[in-house]
């Protein structure tokens, strides 16, 4: 077990709820350009974007889909988090099982009234045990992104990163909608393989009770990100033309 950062609150440190209680900014934080982590980060993206193709994705959809890998209570794969230290994020060095219940605090304080919301946060990076399993980082963590159609401007590291993707070279990977029918709906696109598509696997078959929508939203990068819920982006081409009753929650997951 890694342990826990010695000194001051870490949610006070990381990831304040205020300015005053840091002196930081919070647009501050998510800084892809010159932060104290910038190598690690930079790195971890860039293994992903060379590696994740729409024939990876397929490979590990088939291989952890049937959820025959472990069975475990909700409290032990948190507990498994103490283990996990995201090497794609820029403002953390620390455990993610603390961020999941910091993540949770912070939504219960937000919104009071969304207890579904809550459960999102204390749950939405427990698919991060990938790591524990043998995978390396850049197949469970970061900001996902769609394989199978054109990379979007607002990826991370987009520029930079995708030269040495094999799928930047088929065309029919790199049209608006690539293979997808347009406003096909979020459940028959197919993301980046890392721990948000294996916790909607993992949801959809245990029967979970929150909206399937919500798994799939549960990162920055991937169905919450801003790229596919500004409704100005072309990129909504991939959305359905009737949003989903939570669609208003999605873009603060």
């Amino acid at each position: 077990m890694l342990p826990l950062p010695q000194g001051p609150d870490p949610s006070q440190v990381y990831r304040p709820d205020t300015e005053e209680e840091t002196g930081k900014l919070k647009e501050k934080y998510r800084n892809y350009t010159d932060g104290p982590l910038q190598d690690r980060v930079y790195n971890t993206y860039l293994q992903m974007h060379t590696h994740q193709t729409m024939e990876f994705v397929r490979k590990k959809n088939a291989e952890y889909g049937a959820g025959t890998r472990r069975r475990m209570s909700i409290m032990e794969a948190l507990q498994l988090l103490d283990n996990v230290v995201d090497e794609s994020d820029p403002d953390v060095d620390f455990p993610n099982s603390y961020h999941a219940y910091q993540t949770a605090e912070g939504i219960r304080h937000a919104h009071p009234d969304k207890d579904w919301f809550h459960l999102v946060g204390l749950l939405h990076d427990v698919g991060k045990v990938l790591a524990l399993w043998g995978e390396p980082q850049w197949a469970v963590v970061g900001d996902t992104f769609p394989v199978g159609c054109k990379v979007q401007d607002s990826v991370v590291f987009r520029d930079s990163t995708f030269h040495n993707n094999p799928d930047t070279g088929n065309p029919l990977y790199n049209t608006e909608n690539g293979i997808y029918q347009p406003h096909c709906g979020l459940e028959k696109v197919l993301m980046s393989w890392g721990h948000d598509e294996y916790m909607y696997r993992v949801m959809k078959l245990n029967n979970f009770s929150l909206p399937l929508e919500v798994s799939k939203a549960q990162d920055g990068g991937g169905f919450g990100g801003s790229w596919l819920w500004d409704r100005d982006h072309p990129s909504d081409i991939l959305l359905p033309r009737e949003p989903s009753p939570i669609s208003p929650s999605l873009p603060h997951i």
